[in-house]
């Protein structure tokens, strides 16, 4: 059984990958996404957690989707 802390840690490391590899800026992702500019660049600083609608804002923008597993 895996924890949900080791979800919500993979969920992050996923969410930030996906945002490196996109080559899009914060400011690029947080207008798309409609996610303000202070909280996708403190997430992506690893500052701060995301609420699951937040991610799922940020997955949908980065090209990926949540699934319950």
């Amino acid at each position: 059984m895996i924890s949900m802390s080791k979800k919500k840690t993979d969920l992050a490391k996923d969410l930030r990958a996906a945002f490196a590899a996109s080559g899009m800026t914060r400011l690029a992702l947080s207008k798309q996404s409609g996610v303000s500019y202070s909280v996708v660049h403190r997430f992506i600083a690893g500052e701060r957690d995301l609420t699951l609608g937040t991610a799922t804002k940020l997955a949908n923008i980065l090209g990926l989707r949540l699934v319950k597993g």
